[in-house]
């Protein structure tokens, strides 16, 4: 699933953003990675979505080699992924369904499949309702739903959450991380990035903590410090 050793990441202005981390999550798993601002996880989502390259060590993403992947396979690799972005990045003339259609098509998914898979999804979220809503007139957490629901639509095995609470309350914070955990449940492996400490206190799962680019501590539930 996730392989990282001994990895680096040093930007062209000099800038070491992850240094010598190692990081394994396995197929099925829930896990938090945290970290303060400028920690180094904006870097390693973009080590794990091949939006940079190593600069050391190997990173492997189901079973794609990060530092040695053709040009041409980073589409093949994002298939295996959906990415839930902190900014939703929809399509404001869009519906709620045409937004999340469009992932499939992007794909070269065919009629059928999209009516089949996008109410499927849709319901999943909660969002069946609001199919025909253009996203400006849905409130943040229904938009970060819409974001959930097009990262989902292609049945990836990896979903990469980008501070995925951010714009919303505490409440919904809640009900959000509830419906990635049913998302986990059906068989999706869900990395969710985050530096919300009492979001992750609320949930008995594995924390992976970085700073300063490193990987500092790995645990199930209790207590961190950043």
């Amino acid at each position: 699933m996730i392989r990282m050793n001994d990895v680096t990441m040093v930007y062209d202005n000099g800038t070491r953003a992850v240094n010598k981390a190692n990081l394994r999550i396995d197929e099925g798993e829930f896990v938090f990675l945290v970290g303060a601002s400028g920690s180094g996880k904006t870097t390693m989502i973009k080590l794990l979505t091949a939006e940079v390259r190593p600069t050391e060590g190997r990173v492997l993403v189901n079973n794609y080699n990060i530092g040695e992947m053709k040009k041409r396979q980073i589409p093949y690799l994002r298939r295996t992924l959906g990415v839930v972005f902190q900014d939703f990045r929809l399509i404001n003339s869009k519906t709620v369904y045409e937004n999340v259609a469009f992932a499939m098509r992007t794909i070269g998914a065919k009629g059928k499949a999209i009516k089949e898979r996008v109410p499927y999804v849709l319901d999943l979220v909660g969002l069946s309702e609001k199919a025909h809503e253009k996203p400006l007139n849905l409130s943040g957490g229904e938009q970060q739903r819409v974001a959930i629901a097009r990262a989902l639509v292609n049945n990836p095995r990896l979903i990469i959450a980008d501070e995925p609470t951010g714009n919303l309350d505490p409440a919904r914070s809640l009900e959000l991380m509830t419906l990635f955990e049913k998302i986990n449940e059906l068989g999706t492996t869900v990395l969710i990035v985050t530096h919300e400490k009492g979001l992750v206190d609320e949930f008995e799962k594995r924390v992976v903590v970085i700073d300063k680019g490193e990987v500092i501590s790995d645990q199930t539930g209790g207590y961190y410090q950043l």
